[in-house]
């Protein structure tokens, strides 16, 4: 079959499917793929012969319903057999029942709309996990009589010499202990406070054969994290300086990665790196926890409004972000520590 894949936004998401699209094409090499979602993305779905990445151009040819149907008529050129939506969305929902419409296989991904509801509604201490994001994708592949996968032993695999030269003339070869930390998210409700994130980066710059890269983007970003690279010894800001998959390749050097729940959380797993992560508003029940990381790597709160929203996009309702503000620098200098100890 030629089977079209569409998971156009957001990075966080779209980064998810990674390791399970990557595996499906790879155990099922008699298939071809064609992966739809945002350009940024294109580099971490290159070398895998039986799939093509086409870029979801949003604000260009393919804005709005009319863009819609070019896109449509883009991929019908190619006489695709299936389309699997990973999103579930009006643009993607249009696009499926064209193709529904001229008679190819649909499979769409179940998002477990109602489960979250209620797990809003009663919080997490009187509900139970959700279904993991990469077993729902997993069940739309499935659906369309794929083979099944196996994404316990994941293994990010893409060529990485040129850009491991890179890193080795910047920032030399690595000794010590390499230290990432991803301090934003998109909404206020996934992010920690600054002078909270200023405690751990200022502790871990003093300490002895330590480096530590900061990841982030967009230009409000970028100009917190170099105001830290210019406060502090050894840090070194990446934002805006690599491509995503050489983001990812700096990544997989590193001893532990810091992160909110974001979509470097995502990232970072995608090469077995042990990521803490700082979850508030949210809630790992909601099944967005980072591929094969261990429980043991969450620092939350346990408040009973817990989850306040899926996303993290709702204000707090007691307008204080307590499940934020109350984590405390110390509590993940320690988690750090003990962790890289290990």
């Amino acid at each position: 079959m030629k089977i079209v894949v569409t998971r156009f936004s957001a990075l966080g998401d779209v980064a998810i499917t990674i390791p399970v699209v990557r595996e499906m094409a790879i155990q099922n090499p008699e298939h071809h793929f064609y992966m739809v979602s945002m350009p940024m993305v294109a580099p971490l779905f290159r070398e895998i012969s039986n799939l093509t990445f086409i870029a979801f151009d949003k604000k260009g040819r393919h804005k709005g319903w009319i863009g819609i149907w070019k896109l449509f008529r883009e991929l019908q050129h190619l006489h695709v057999d299936a389309i699997a939506d990973l999103h579930d969305v009006l643009r993607t929902k249009v696009l499926r029942t064209l193709f529904q419409i001229s008679g190819k296989q649909v499979a769409i991904i179940n998002k477990g709309r109602l489960d979250k509801k209620i797990l809003i509604e009663k919080g997490y201490q009187h509900t139970h996990p959700l279904t993991l994001t990469t077993e729902r994708y997993k069940t739309v592949f499935e659906t369309l009589g794929l083979n099944k996968v196996d994404l316990r032993n994941f293994s990010f695999n893409i060529s990485s010499k040129p850009i491991d030269r890179e890193l080795d003339l910047l920032f030399g070869k690595k000794k010590g202990k390499w230290i990432g930390i991803a301090p934003f998210a998109q909404h206020q409700g996934k992010q920690l406070p600054v002078n909270t994130l200023e405690k751990v980066i200022a502790y871990f710059s003093r300490k002895e054969d330590t480096m530590l890269f900061l990841f982030g983007a967009g230009k409000t970003e970028g100009i917190q994290l170099q105001n830290w690279t210019g406060k502090f010894p050894n840090v070194f800001s990446i934002a805006n300086r690599f491509e995503i998959d050489e983001e990812v390749l700096l990544m997989k050097r590193l001893d532990i990665m810091l992160t909110m729940d974001s979509a470097n959380l995502h990232l970072a797993s995608l090469v077995a790196v042990p990521v803490i992560s700082i979850w508030g508003a949210t809630h790992p029940y909601a099944g967005f926890y980072g591929l094969n990381q261990s429980e043991n790597m969450i620092i939350q709160r346990e408040l009973a409004c817990r989850p306040c929203s899926i996303y993290g996009n709702k204000p707090c309702r007691f307008g204080t972000y307590e499940c934020l503000t109350a984590i405390e620098a110390e509590q993940i200098i320690a988690k750090m520590e003990t962790v890289m100890k290990l």
